[in-house]
């Protein structure tokens, strides 16, 4: 099989912002293969098709994309840190984390200061930690126990511009998303309280986006192989890249996987994702080898990366438990000694690891049993309509100018962001399918695994929070950015390759006798008029409700216009 033969299996792969289907403009008089199949001998005999769906995103420092990016995550880092020492004292789960990683600081164990013995938790330690930095470097105050959430919060909305960036090869759709997630109530209200999401989110994130990169970096590699000459149609490991260490070594699919055992470290909702992610990457890989005609892609998929999905299995389970080195280094931690302490043999580093299984099914079972009625619980199906937000403060103390006050800081997030994730994945589904376009399962995927889950777990009455969702929204994000793309479009179609001038010429446009290319740019300017007057619609959205994700004082009155929903916000 060649590559010529090859470049019709996979469909159209779009290039640059998703904005329709990829239309090949060929010569139906031909009896050959269509110009953009032909190998080109200013490619290396590659096909055009092929080596567009193989060439990675240019990714060279590019002044002008790291000045906008640094726009955007200067707004998220102002918004995020601005006043975070307010309000005064632990609100809502503050109680427990900020202690906690007060504790880890002084013991490297959490505490159960009121008895004065280890205490019982059900999360892993790595957020706790996270926190304590901050409480290291400004004391333990509420500057202290929020800082670290402020900065991972500012970083995630970095690593959004430049992984959608990527995704969708436009610094204007990156910087979108960006700019969305930084005027997020929801991302803001969590960015600025010291509970465990805002982690969660993050590393998931982080994972995400180095498989990106790694897909990239592997198709790359097929890409310099059949330049210099490899036929992956035969058969044979000769047949196959040469192994280098820079390139053969899936250092970014690696980086992922601690990333991933970091966000187990975090919550072990974490895990869900782990499958997802590792499924991501064998349908990549697949990818890549039916493009470059490998016959039997799927069985050489499995005999070259089993032993790399094997290796980042290990980096995961050693990177979470490296997150418990304060628990293994401690005399006194909850269930250190258990089996001690119940009469059983405990060998040295294997009892450590039996007590420390122990304790994780301890954990499984609170969390399995935990039904227990609160105010603010909500079912998954109530999140991404904002059905039941959590209130983390409240006070009617203070002047404001009016008889009455309120100050709140509401876990909401902005409403015309939120209600458009709904429909954004519904078209994202689409044109999808549509498509063949890898971003819409590498978008949809996650927010899967990461919603449904809970869907499950409601029809045993579990009690479940609407911070659960924090790991999705970035995905939420991506989906409507990739429409966003969709509705701004490309003002023309590819030229075919033969219609190009030398190799690093650009394209020449089509005629224009009937006026398309006009209506063409056209459409593409209104596409951009809409998309540009949804995120100013958000922005003053996301202004409107400030004050509820920052606890301002407001006027009775003006707090009780903002609760659109009446008593599902109250």
């Amino acid at each position: 099989m060649t590559l010529a033969s090859t470049a019709q299996t996979e469909g159209p792969t779009i290039a640059g912002p998703p904005a329709g289907p990829v239309v090949e403009v060929t010569s139906h008089t031909s009896t050959g293969p269509p110009a953009t199949d032909r190998p080109d001998r200013r490619t290396g005999g590659i096909p055009a098709i092929i080596r567009r769906r193989l060439a990675p995103f240019d990714a060279r420092l590019d002044g002008w994309s790291w000045l906008a990016t640094a726009v955007v995550v200067l707004i998220a880092g102002i918004l995020r840190l601005v006043g975070l020492s307010n309000p005064k004292g632990k609100i809502f789960d503050e109680l427990y984390y900020a202690t906690d990683a007060h504790n880890l600081l002084l013991r490297g164990i959490e505490w159960d200061e009121k008895n004065n013995t280890a205490a019982y938790v059900v999360h892993p330690p790595l957020g706790k930690w996270m926190i304590a930095v901050g409480e290291q470097i400004w004391g333990y105050n509420e500057l202290g126990w929020r800082f670290s959430a402020a900065i991972i919060g500012t970083l995630s909305v970095l690593l959004l511009v430049r992984i959608a960036r990527r995704m969708f090869h436009s610094t204007v759709l990156g910087c979108a998303a960006g700019l969305l997630m930084a005027l997020d109530g929801f991302h803001l209200v969590l960015s600025r309280t010291a509970l465990l999401d805002i982690f969660l989110m993050f590393f998931v994130l982080a994972a995400f986006g180095a498989l990106v990169v790694d897909r990239d970096v592997r198709r790359a590699r097929w890409l310099r192989a059949v330049e210099n000459g490899l036929d992956p149609s035969r058969t044979g490991r000769r047949h196959r890249p040469q192994f280098r260490l820079s390139d053969g070594v899936p250092w970014w699919r690696l980086l992922a996987a601690v990333m991933l055992g970091c966000a187990f470290g975090v919550k072990w909702s974490a895990l869900y994702f782990i499958p997802a992610f590792a499924l991501l990457v064998v349908l990549w890989e697949v990818g890549a080898r039916k493009s470059v005609g490998v016959r039997r892609p799927w069985r050489d998929t499995f005999l070259d990366e089993i032993g790399w999905l094997l290796v980042a299995g290990v980096l995961i389970l050693v990177t979470y438990l490296a997150t418990w080195s304060g628990w293994f280094l401690s005399d006194n931690g909850y269930f250190r000694n258990w089996r001690a302490e119940t009469g059983q043999s405990s060998m040295p580093i294997i009892g450590s690891l039996q007590n420390l299984w122990h304790y994780h099914a301890e954990a499984l079972k609170f969390h399995a049993q935990l039904d227990d009625k609160h105010v603010y619980q909500s079912w998954p199906w109530q999140w991404l309509l904002l059905g039941r937000p959590v209130a983390f403060h409240w006070s009617d103390q203070g002047s404001c100018g009016a008889p009455s006050c309120a100050s709140e800081i509401l876990l909401l997030g902005t409403p015309i962001l939120w209600w458009s994730f709904l429909p954004a994945l519904a078209v994202l589904g689409w044109l999808g399918i549509a498509r063949r376009d890898w971003r819409a399962l590498a978008i949809l995927l996650p927010v899967a695994v990461g919603l449904l889950p809970w869907f499950w777990f409601a029809l045993d009455g579990r009690t479940m929070f609407f911070f659960y969702v924090a790991p999705v929204v970035p995905f939420m994000i991506l989906a409507v950015t990739y429409v966003l793309g969709a509705i701004t479009g490309p003002a023309r179609a590819p030229t075919p390759a033969s219609a190009r001038g030398g190799s690093g010429d650009p394209p020449v446009e089509p005629a224009d006798a009937d006026g398309s290319a006009g209506r063409a740019s056209d459409r593409r300017m209104i596409g951009a008029i809409v998309a540009g007057t949804y995120v100013l619609l958000v922005a003053i959205c996301f202004a409107y409700f400030h004050p509820i994700f920052v606890g301002q004082l407001l006027p009775y009155a003006d707090w009780s216009t903002r609760m659109w929903l009446g008593n599902r916000w109250i």
